[in-house]
Order: structure tokens, then C-alpha cells, then sequence
């Protein structure tokens, strides 16, 4: 029994699974209850176990926490009548339990219900048998107390709690097994399915002989009740024998089948997830859109007046494109598409037009807008003159403070509001003269290439439409030949009828020959002005050269005169005049007589002389070709070898090898024939 807060618990057995079983029930009888006396011993008195008299009982003293005992026995018992009801409520208190009347009333109705349960009925201890609830969550500052559990063939005890808690493995997932150890070696699977059933239904018991089990539970809570019991010290009825005890270690096991369990709820509470996922979506669903009919001669016959009806052309064109995309199209029914497909073709233009009109209204709105815009202006500028003529010595004198302060706040807000709205007139404005300066401004090249796609995009669409005539004229002689045939079987009653629709035809024909013609005109016209444009640009860019190579003339031109002008201001002597006379003689000379005659042959140089001063023993004429075909898959190996023939005082030729291995090699010899010359 524990003291806290200068009140005495009574000392209560502990049955099994920890369970604290009072030996009367205080509803049913009239007895007086027994109390230790405070100075005495506290002892606890329960029937007697293993199937001994159950008149008799067995005094035990309670353990204190610094793990002595008392073993005086002499208590005076204290005899507490019924009838009082403030001595019932105190020891009601004591026992953890809500304090009633005899009447069912609550004594104490402030009570705290979370330190006991209703009357006659124990608290409820994470051990006690029949109830699969995980045990609540003790808090870290308040150690977990153990009691002495009794069993009908064994007795755990409790270890010490000043010990650590016994380590454990971590958790596997889906967890029903679990590793028992440290049981006695006399241990039977009876005992330990007595120890262990109190924690939940136990499915399995694999024991070893080496004083070690598994056991596999029902659900994975009982597992926790399960571990609640490390640490217990076993002992096998009441002998002392080491064969008969034992200290438990419980742990966390890995079964296949609990995880072969788990993976199967896993996979079944996806399977789930999925279906309400799935669910969800098909809600937010758009529906689907209604079906197409399939396609008949009355069926073509109403589609053909709907795409004639602004109002149902959108219903009657994705009829009429479901049955092409189904392929609905033969030579029976061309006909029947080819009316329907025109028909939908002379919607193009009323679609143009709404276009066009929706344009117009956003620009008449624009306008209005900046009409509107500037007379707001208009009206903020006359506010604001008004504030600041009221601002003047004239008529500011004669406004009070307050007045004063109100003008020129309101003066300000004014301003700021004119200066966003001018600000927001003028930014239209910029847009409207940046869109008119880039289509005035751009260049007469870019406006050419312009032109040419603007034609070219012309000649393409007159070829489309040449074609599109070509293939009506084939549909109308089509249909006159069929006309034709018809006419030898049809009746006499119906030639005039055909004649005239015969006559209709050839005008018909008539009529798409002069668009023809006038479309292969405007065709040759467009060429013309193609052939044009082209002759033109051809001018322009030899126009452009010539002005390159003038300008390149003048600036070395310019070149020249700028060092005349150095020449002739250098103070020197005649003599030294003379000597640089006659040295720039020799150097034009050289200059006129170099071997290198042009800036590639100076680049291929540079080039030839970088790659030999890496090789210094020298390299072959194709090895040199091939490095300076990489850069330029022009240069061939004769004009390599001609430049470098003229270059003696760069470049120097000497055989290698021996015998077969003889070899003709190129060395770099520029820096000693710069000493030489």
C-alpha cells in the first residue's frame, strides 16, 4: 500500500491480471467495513488460492516503496456503522470509487469520475481478462506501478521499479507474435497459456526446449498487453526450486504470417482508397455527351437543314463529323457530303462577319473609353484649378484652420487621382503610337520578305482553290453523265425537265470556266509580281555590296591619309628621312613580292606553323591535311604543299626512317630562319 497526500489507501489483493478484487460488495451488505489503523501495520487480507478452504485467509504484509516490510500484525480494527454517511463517503474515496448514498444519491457531486468506477465495480487494469482495449497512455512524469499477479498454477511478481524498463526490438509491422523468454525449465504449455490468455485470445503457442516461445495473438493490442508482463519474475506454484522460476523477457517477434497479414489489410484498404478515389472522380465527371445517330438518307436530309439554321449548325457539324471520322463516306453517299459539306463552308463567312462585328464593338468601346477617360481629366484639371485658386492670399486668408487643412488634403487627393488617370491615358496612347511606329517603321528588307510570304500565302490559297474548282467541275460532269443516262431511260414527258436542268448545268460550267480562267490570271499576275520582287531584292543586296566595298575603299582611304599625316609630322632629320625612304622601299617591295598573297594562305600559316612547333620532330604532309580538314574539308593537299615549299625560311623538309620506313617530314624552322634573314 502507497501514502499520497497524507491519505491511506487500503491495502486490496491483487487477483489475477493485476486486478484489485474487494472481498465484499458495499451496495449488497450492511457490514462494517475494517480499517487499518494509521500507526499499524497495513495488511491485506484475501481468500485463500490453489483450492484452499475459502473461510480461511491469509495475511500479507504490504511492500513500502523503499522495498521494506512491516511485519507487525497487531492492527485494532475500527468499526465504521452504515449509517454514516460522511465515514461512507471517506471510505468510498479511499477506494478509489464514486461516493454513493444507499439511496443511489452521489454523495460528493464534484467528485472526480476519473478516480474510480461505479460502486462494487474494481477499475479497470490493462491485465483484466475479457477486455480487448489497449491500455491507456501513463504519463512520463508518473512511473507505471506493477502488482503481484496470481495465477492458478504459478504467481508473477513484479520487478523492481527503480530498474529501467527492459529494452524491446522495433515494432515489425502488423505485429501478433511475440518472443517469451526466461521460462522455467519445468514450464508447460498449459502454464504459459494460463499466464498469457488474460492479454487476449491467444491463436498459436510454438515453444522450444530451450526455455524460450512464441506466442501469436488474435489482434495486434493484445501484443501490448503482452509486453506489460517483461520483467515479471515466474514462479511455479509456491516451490523455490530453480527449475520452477524464471524472470520474463517479452518481445516484439517477426512472423511471416503477420506480415503476410498485414500486407493483405494494406492492400485491401488501397484497394479501398482506390474505389473511393474512383468514386469521387466518376462525381466530378462531366456527363457524356449525347449520341450520334447513324447515318441515313432522312437522317442526312435533317442534318442538311440544320447546318442551313444558325442555331443548331453547331449540333448538325459534330453530326456530320462523327459520320466522316466513321467513315460513312462511299460513292453512294459523296454527294450527299459534298451538299452538306458546302453548306457547313457558307458558314465561314457569317463567322467572318460576327468576327469583324465583335471587333468593331471592342474599338467603338475603346473609344468611348478614352473619350469618356479624357472628360474625367477635363473635370479633375477644373477641380483641381479650383483648389489651388482657392489657395491663393486673396481667398485663403478668410478659410479657418480647419477649413485650410481639409482644402489641401483634399488638393492632394485630387492631384494623385488626375496624375493615375492621365498616367493610364497616356500608356494608351504610347500602345497605339508604338503599334503605329512598328508598322511604319520597319525595314525595307524585312518588308520585301513580308511580301514575299504575303504573295506566296496568296499563290497557295489560288492553287487550293483552283484545285477545289477542278474537282466541282468533275462533280458536275459527274452528275451530267449520270443526267446523261437517266435521259436515255427517263420518259419522253421528262426530256424538257432535263433540258433545262441541263441548260442550268452548262451555265453552271460556264460560269466556273470564267472563274477558272480569272483565277489562272490573277495566278500569273501573282508570279509576275513574285519575279518581280525577287529582281528587286537581288538589286537591293548588290546595291548593299557595292556600299560595303566603298565604304571598306574609304576607310582605307582613310587609313592612308592617317598615317601621311604621322609621316609628315615626325621632326626629323633629312638623313634619317632618307634612311626610312629607303627602308619602306625594300619593305613595299617584299610586301609586293611576298610569297603569301592573300589573308587565307597568312590563316593556314599560323595554323601549320601552331601544329609543328607541338610536333617537334616533324610530321607528314597528309597528317597536316588531315588536322586542316577538320577546319576547312576545302583544302587539299597540293595547295599545302605549294605554300609551304614557298615558306623555305619557316618551314623545312627532311627524310626519316631507314630503308622501307623512309619517310618525308615537315619541320617548323621559323625561329632560325628569323635569325638568318
Amino acid at each position: 500500500m502507497f501514502v499520497r497526500g497524507g491519505r491511506s489507501r487500503v491495502g486490496r489483493v491483487a487477483g489475477p491480471g493485476g486486478l484489485n478484487h474487494l472481498s465484499f460488495d458495499p451496495a449488497s451488505t450492511s457490514k462494517s467495513l475494517q480499517f487499518a489503523c494509521a500507526a499499524g501495520p497495513q495488511v491485506s487480507e484475501s481468500p485463500a488460492e490453489n483450492g484452499s478452504d475459502p473461510g480461511k485467509k491469509r495475511k500479507r504484509a504490504a511492500v513500502l516503496p523503499d522495498g521494506g516490510r512491516n511485519l507487525s500484525l497487531d492492527s485494532v480494527p475500527m468499526g465504521l456503522p452504515m449509517s454514516d454517511p460522511t465515514a461512507w463517503t471517506t471510505a468510498m474515496n479511499n477506494l478509489g470509487m464514486a461516493p454513493m448514498g444507499m439511496t443511489g444519491q452521489p454523495l460528493l457531486p464534484d467528485f472526480d469520475p476519473a478516480l474510480g468506477m461505479m460502486t462494487g465495480i474494481p477499475p479497470i487494469n490493462p491485465m483484466m481478462p475479457g477486455l480487448g482495449i489497449v491500455p491507456p497512455p501513463i504519463p512520463p512524469d508518473m512511473p507505471a506501478v506493477k502488482e503481484i499477479i496470481h495465477c492458478k498454477s504459478c504467481t508473477l511478481f513484479p520487478p523492481n521499479p527503480h530498474l529501467p524498463p527492459p529494452a524491446t526490438r522495433e515494432r515489425p509491422p502488423g505485429c501478433k507474435t511475440v518472443f517469451v523468454g526466461g521460462l522455467p525449465e519445468n514450464g508447460t504449455e498449459q502454464i504459459i497459456m494460463e499466464v498469457f490468455e488474460q492479454c487476449g485470445e491467444v491463436i498459436a503457442i510454438r515453444k522450444s526446449k530451450k526455455n524460450f516461445c512464441h506466442i501469436r495473438f488474435a489482434e495486434e493490442f493484445m501484443v501490448d498487453k503482452a509486453l506489460y508482463l517483461s520483467g515479471y519474475r515466474i514462479r511455479l506454484g509456491s516451490s523455490t526450486d530453480k527449475k520452477d522460476t524464471g524472470r520474463l523477457h517479452v518481445d516484439f517477434a517477426q512472423a511471416r504470417d503477420d506480415l503476410y497479414e498485414w500486407e493483405c489489410k494494406q492492400r485491401m484498404l488501397a484497394r479501398e482508397e482506390r474505389h473511393r478515389r474512383q468514386l469521387e472522380e466518376e462525381r466530378f465527371h462531366p456527363p457524356s455527351p449525347p449520341p450520334v445517330v447513324h447515318y441515313s438518307d432522312h437522317e442526312c436530309s435533317v442534318i442538311a437543314e440544320k447546318l442551313k439554321d444558325d442555331t443548331k449548325f453547331l449540333e448538325a457539324i459534330q453530326t456530320l463529323l462523327t459520320w466522316i471520322e466513321r467513315g460513312e463516306v462511299n460513292r453512294r453517299t459523296a454527294n450527299n457530303f459534298y451538299s452538306m459539306i458546302q453548306s457547313a463552308n457558307s458558314h465561314v463567312r457569317r463567322l467572318v462577319n460576327e468576327k469583324a462585328a465583335h471587333e468593331k464593338e471592342m474599338e467603338e468601346a475603346k473609344d468611348k473609353f478614352k473619350l469618356a477617360l479624357s472628360g474625367i481629366l477635363v473635370q479633375f484639371e477644373q477641380i483641381v484649378a479650383v483648389y489651388h485658386s482657392a489657395s491663393k492670399q486673396k481667398a485663403w486668408d478668410h478659410f479657418t484652420k480647419a477649413q485650410r487643412k481639409n482644402i489641401s488634403v483634399w488638393c492632394k487627393q485630387a492631384e494623385e487621382i488626375r496624375n493615375i488617370h492621365n498616367d493610364e491615358l497616356m500608356g494608351i496612347r504610347r500602345e497605339e503610337e508604338m503599334e503605329m511606329s512598328d508598322e511604319e517603321i520597319e525595314d525595307p528588307s524585312e518588308m520585301k520578305e513580308t511580301e514575299e510570304s504575303a504573295l506566296v500565302s496568296q499563290v497557295e490559297a489560288l492553287k487550293e482553290e483552283n484545285d477545289s474548282l477542278r474537282w466541282q467541275l468533275d462533280a458536275y460532269r459527274n452528275e451530267v453523265e449520270l443526267l446523261k443516262q437517266e435521259q436515255g431511260k427517263a420518259s419522253r414527258d421528262e426530256d424538257t425537265t432535263k433540258e433545262q436542268q441541263m441548260k442550268l448545268l452548262q451555265q453552271a460550267l460556264q460560269g466556273m470556266q470564267k472563274h477558272l480562267l480569272k483565277v489562272q490570271d490573277e495566278y500569273k499576275k501573282r508570279e509576275a509580281e513574285l519575279e518581280k520582287v525577287k529582281e528587286d531584292k537581288l538589286k537591293i543586296e548588290t546595291l548593299l555590296e557595292n556600299l560595303k566595298e566603298q565604304q571598306s575603299i574609304a576607310d582605307e582611304e582613310d587609313k592612308e591619309r592617317d598615317t601621311a599625316d604621322c609621316q609628315g609630322n615626325e621632326s626629323s632629320t633629312s638623313r634619317v628621312c632618307a634612311c626610312s625612304q629607303e627602308k619602306e622601299c625594300p619593305v613595299e617591295k617584299t610586301l609586293s613580292t611576298s610569297p603569301v598573297k592573300s589573308e587565307r594562305e597568312v590563316l593556314l600559316v599560323g595554323i601549320i606553323s601552331t601544329f609543328l612547333h607541338v610536333h617537334p620532330f616533324g610530321a607528314s604532309i597528309e597528317y597536316i591535311c588531315s588536322y586542316l580538314q577538320r577546319l576547312d574539308s576545302k583544302i587539299c593537299t597540293a595547295e599545302v604543299e605549294v605554300l609551304m615549299t614557298r615558306l623555305q625560311n619557316t618551314f623545312r623538309q627532311e627524310l626519316s626512317g631507314v630503308g622501307a620506313s623512309l619517310e618525308k617530314r615537315w619541320k617548323f624552322c621559323g625561329f632560325d630562319g628569323l635569325k638568318m634573314t
